[in-house]
């Protein structure tokens, strides 16, 4: 709890390819900032993978509950996926860090961005439709991690 910025890794059931479309990662985002908002959380950077999904949340206020906000997203997003495609979205654990200063969040927001070039999904993150922020525009995510396509 409290208010930190956190890297968050879901992982698809089964690590199935399921972010490969627009209809399924924009029904799967909606619910995340769903429940970001519920929880005093911003999306600072999100990237769907087609077996997983990066975020950097940033938390709002002292109250701010890191395990209820992934509880929260998590079930809705899985509830509404299940619902539109009969079967489970998510696998039971992720990965979860807290991010100690502004210099580990730039670096992660870094990584995150540069996922999908990494991977060969795209050449440059402003090309992959599956990425974006919930407060910054692509070219403020480049800048706040300085992205110069070195891939580290």
């Amino acid at each position: 709890m409290g208010a930190h910025s956190y890297a968050l890794v879901f992982t698809t059931d089964g690590r199935r390819p399921t972010f490969i479309d627009a209809s399924t990662v924009d029904l799967v985002r909606q619910q995340i900032l769903r429940a970001a908002q519920q929880h005093a959380f911003a999306v600072a950077a999100y990237c769907f993978m087609p077996d997983h999904v990066h975020l950097v949340i940033d938390a709002s206020n002292d109250d701010a509950d890191c395990k209820r906000f992934v509880k929260t997203a998590k079930q809705l997003s899985g509830f509404y996926f299940k619902q539109a495609r009969g079967r489970p979205l998510w696998q039971r654990y992720g990965y979860d860090r807290i991010l100690r200063d502004e210099i580990e969040r730039a670096l992660t927001i870094g990584y995150v961005i540069a996922n999908p070039v990494r991977a060969g999904l795209a050449s440059h993150p402003s090309e992959y439709p599956y990425l974006g922020s919930e407060r910054y525009a692509i070219d403020e995510l480049l800048q706040i991690c300085e992205y110069s396509g070195a891939l580290d």
